[in-house]
């Protein structure tokens, strides 16, 4: 056991909570293994310490034995034999409860216990100054630190579910006559053999194959050649299965990864989704007993990585028509034949989720959780170590100003390490999908720290939008305190055109906000202009990384723990959550605008395919609605009175509700997960009404009318519903019925 436990643990000095072919487990005495979240108040008899790590442990005082004040030779002989008797008894129990330990999967469940305070206060408690608390954060990180938790959590291979990984944690196939064998796969493809003329698709988008459509082009039983980039793996081959091509290839954007060698080896998942495939919508723990079933996410055609020096020779005899695309030639005729063999296996991994909790003061049992992944492909080391380390040396840092400089939080900071990243946010949409009812009004915001330095010079960020104004109070304040120039603009009406990037299906902190309705933010520094190319390959070294931000790696990560550190402490600080929901009016604004456009253009040249009746004018009041809420919630928040606690905490579940409530409680979690109207994916979100729209106007083939209203009925009374929730008391609500 001593041999299998890592930094991590020794950091969070506790087990991790552990999972198979992302399933958790039984023991083999048949007892229900036990996830705990003790973050409420009920739990405050079992926290002890202060801090990440040392002070994570309880410490009790050992027991002493008095000396008798009578000695007689058979008082002695009586005690040395009861004291053997003991010892032999504490040594047998001591035998078989590590026996029953190693009898018992080593998928058991546990979780550190929480950091919590000598003394826990429920009275108004002081806080400290806010200048006071960036100050000590900023004393806390330093590039030597970082310098040494490169080195800790550095690793050649950690791939989910390996004994790199589980160490850290504790601490495919392409046949040719002249092409070779591959190294690097797409994880969840179909396997099999797949046939047919090679077209190419460029980068894969539906906008890309409509394109060949229109010259004409059919896609069925085609071999679609795309390339990286624009969106993920999984999307490309989800629009390619759609229109019936038989199998993709996948080769590295050349504009992308000039330079990096011709043979180099991609690897990726193809699973339209995050999460076990083979458990949607529901935890990977066994004794949840569900029947076989897998995602609709899953692709039904072979998918598979090739190199660039494999595509330049596909490419360089493929003829057909011209390419609508600048650098890609010919598009490939129908006897361009090409053959796919996919020999993936499916096999069943133990994953590991570590866990470390700073307990807050006031609302111990709300909190803010911060994460990244500790898995890669290879080295991994823009994709998972530099994440590792800053999440580590962020929690050592508040941890130390806890419990030597006098820190108190209101609210609660969770730190977790996740594994099995690089199949699909695997670890992480575990935990969402096995907690879901116990964090849907407890978890207020997710930091994610993957990928978190890819280059220099530029910053960008995904979030959600009621996360907008967070971020952009944070990059102020760190820009100022590291006299380091993060952006030439973050104020000005289009600062977030300029910083802010919209949230996608293959970032981690997509569901969050998509499945959970937990408002989540990922951000990077990366070189303007210029992506990172190792991401996903064996090359992500140390070496190309550092060479990548001009050795400047470790100053970057220090910038990094105080952009994530501070604002997770801001939310934990402040007697208000720092989410701005009026934010989200203005998202809801510009939907409505699109919708109402394009239902007039389609009654105006398709009359026939939309009632007269049918007006966009509920779904407007409806979006109104929400502005009055947002507008009202605003007006308490100046009026409050900040040293009234129920209050605050009133106000505080209206703004934590609004993430949750635009998630559509018409559609299943389990047939379509990502159930957010806004930032999700599927047929009940406001942008695939307004592509809905589109496909009616052009008499697509998937158009439908009554799907179109039903939809376009069950949106509106989602935002009809946030709306009312936001407003609070029921009887606030003043609408029309």
């Amino acid at each position: 056991m001593d041999q299998s436990r890592s930094t991590i643990s020794k950091i969070f000095n506790g087990e991790p909570r552990s999972y198979t072919r992302f399933n958790l487990t039984q023991n083999m005495e048949g007892e229900n293994s036990q996830v705990e979240m003790t973050l409420s108040s009920d739990m405050d008899e079992e926290m002890g310490g202060n801090g990440v790590g040392e002070h994570l442990s309880n410490a009790r005082d050992p027991y002493v034995v008095r000396k008798a004040a009578w000695r007689t030779p058979k008082n002695i002989c009586f005690m040395v034999a009861v004291t053997l008797l003991i010892f032999i008894i504490g040594y047998l129990i001591g035998y078989l409860a590590h026996r029953r330990k190693e009898l018992a999967p080593s998928c058991s469940v546990s979780t550190l216990p929480p950091i919590t305070q000598d003394s826990f206060e429920t009275e108004e408690t002081p806080l400290m100054d806010w200048n006071d608390v960036k100050g000590l954060l900023r004393q806390k990180l330093s590039t030597s630190s970082f310098e040494i938790a490169f080195s800790e959590f550095a690793s050649e291979s950690h791939q989910a579910g390996s004994s790199g990984d589980e160490m850290l944690g504790n601490k495919g196939h392409l046949q040719g006559s002249d092409l070779g064998t591959l190294g690097g796969y797409l994880a969840y493809s179909k396997t099999g053999i797949a046939q047919g003329a090679v077209l190419h698709g460029y980068y894969g988008q539906m906008d890309d194959l409509r394109k060949l459509q229109d010259k004409n082009i059919t896609l069925d039983g085609r071999v679609l050649l795309v390339r990286t980039g624009k969106i993920s793996f999984a999307e490309k081959v989800a629009n390619a299965a759609k229109l019936n091509a038989s199998a993709v290839l996948i080769y590295p954007d050349p504009d992308v990864y000039r330079g990096i060698g011709g043979s180099t080896q991609l690897f990726g998942h193809v699973h339209l989704g995050s999460g076990d495939p083979y458990t949607p919508g529901f935890p990977s723990f066994n004794h949840t007993q569900f029947p076989p079933v897998q995602s609709s996410g899953l692709p039904n055609i072979q998918a598979q990585t090739i190199t660039a020096d494999m595509a330049a020779t596909i490419m360089s005899g493929m003829g057909g028509k011209s390419a609508p695309w600048a650098g890609v030639g010919k598009l490939g005729d129908y006897d361009d034949m090409a053959t796919v063999e996919v020999n993936n296996v499916l096999a069943e991994k133990k994953i590991h989720n570590v866990f470390g909790v700073i307990k807050g003061f006031v609302d111990p049992d709300r909190y803010v959780v911060i994460g990244a992944q500790r898995d890669a492909w290879g080295p991994g080391f823009a994709s998972s170590t530099v994440g590792t380390s800053v999440l580590v040396e962020v929690a050592r840092a508040i941890s130390d100003m806890v419990k030597n400089d006098g820190f108190k939080p209101r609210r609660s900071i969770v730190f977790a390490s996740w594994s099995a990243g690089e199949y699909g946010s695997v670890g992480a949409t575990e935990w969402l999908e096995g907690y879901l009812s116990s964090l849907n009004m407890k978890a207020f915001s997710y930091i994610n720290l993957d990928g978190v330095v890819k280059g220099f010079q530029t910053f960008n960020a995904s979030a959600s939008p009621v996360m907008y104004t967070l971020i952009q109070s944070t990059l102020k304040e760190v820009n100022t305190d590291s006299k380091m120039e993060l952006c030439d603009s973050i104020t000005g009406a289009n600062w977030t055109e300029a910083l802010l990037e919209p949230l996608r299906l293959n970032d981690p902190a997509y569901p969050f906000v998509t499945f959970s309705g937990i408002p989540a933010v990922s951000f990077s520094f990366t070189t303007a202009g210029k992506e990172y190319p190792y991401i996903g390959t064996l090359q992500d070294t140390r070496e190309n990384l550092y060479n990548a931000t001009c050795n400047q790696l470790a100053k970057l990560a220090v910038s990094a723990g105080q952009i994530a550190g501070q604002m997770a402490l801001r939310l934990v600080h402040d007697h208000l959550l720092r989410l701005d929901v009026t934010m989200y009016h203005r998202q809801l604004q510009n939907h409505v605008v699109n919708i109402n456009r394009k239902v007039k253009t389609v009654m105006s040249l398709r009359p026939e395919l939309l009632p007269k009746a049918l007006t966009v004018q509920w779904l407007m009041s409806a979006s109104g609605s929400y502005g009055r809420a947002s507008n009202s919630l605003t007006s308490d928040i100046q009026n409050s009175d900040l040293k009234d606690e129920a209050m605050c905490r009133s106000i505080n579940d209206r703004i934590m509700r609004v993430e949750r409530d635009f998630l559509s409680p018409y559609v299943s979690p389990r047939e379509t997960p990502f159930r957010h109207i806004l930032v999700g994916s599927g047929s009940h979100t406001l942008k695939a009404l307004a592509d809905h729209l589109d496909a009616l106007l052009s008499n697509h083939s998937e158009a439908d009318a009554d799907l179109f209203r039903n939809q376009f009925a069950l949106a509106t009374w989602t935002i009809q519903g946030c709306a009312n929730s936001l407003a609070g008391n029921i009887w606030a609500i003043d609408n029309e019925i």
